[in-house]
């Protein structure tokens, strides 16, 4: 199944007398939270969620129900695929697509919805999604949600076998969409490139690096935001 789709209340008016649109940032740590919160517009409101994706349904959930918001953004650090996604670049999401919400069987992995239920990928609008890439310069294409980091070359290469449009992957952004969805709300999630996914390695992280690129890419987006206009 597809689904499309911190603190303080701020209502301010766009020129021309219209309601601005008012937009939750959910980040997972207060590192994400704090690199953006000098860079967003006055009608939104960032929050740190926790790590996970349980952990932001929740908090996300939480924060929704002291709106109201017009839309939420899933935004942190991230791991990118070699070779689409460099360190230091960033990535918006076509797809939030969890990437290990299923079961394993004898013939590989099958997700939630070939078992029946759920869903596995939420769908941010995608006009927004290509002006928000055109303002900040980032790539366009599938987000992963894990709930266990990656760590070596061959889970890499599976879940690009199983998600060949995956660009990054991260732990929240699923969650975050979930709790979107249960308001019905549009989402998107935006990841700046931290590491590459594959076999850990810490001293080749530049966090520094990709939470000064996510800053900057909230800078950019206060136009886009201020003149988007939500259709249901």
């Amino acid at each position: 199944m597809v689904v499309q789709a911190q603190e303080g209340l701020l209502t301010t008016s766009s020129p021309g007398g219209a309601r601005a649109p008012r937009v939750l940032v959910a980040t997972a740590v207060p590192a994400e939270r704090d690199a953006v919160a000098d860079r967003l517009p006055p009608h939104a409101d960032a929050v740190a969620v926790g790590v996970g994706p349980a952990a932001a349904a929740a908090h996300t959930a939480a924060a929704l129900a002291r709106g109201p918001y017009d839309l939420v953004i899933s935004a942190g650090i991230g791991g990118g695929f070699k070779p689409d996604a460099a360190i230091g670049s960033l990535v918006l999401a076509e797809e939030i697509t969890v990437a290990d919400l299923g079961a394993e069987t004898p013939d590989g992995f099958l997700p939630v919805t070939e078992l029946g239920f759920g869903a596995v990928t939420h769908l941010p609008p995608l006009s927004l999604v290509r002006e928000m890439a055109a303002a900040c310069g980032a790539l366009t294409g599938t987000v992963l949600t894990v709930s266990t980091v990656t760590g070596s070359a061959e889970r890499a290469a599976e879940l690009r076998r199983r998600h060949p449009r995956a660009l990054a992957e991260a732990m929240e952004g699923f969650g975050v969409a979930e709790a979107a969805a249960a308001y019905a709300l549009p989402v998107l999630e935006i990841r700046a490139i931290s590491n590459a996914v594959g076999p850990r390695d810490r001293g080749a992280w530049r966090i520094g690096e990709a939470l000064g690129a996510l800053g900057g890419a909230f800078g950019k987006f206060a136009p886009v935001l201020e003149s988007w206009k939500r259709h249901d």
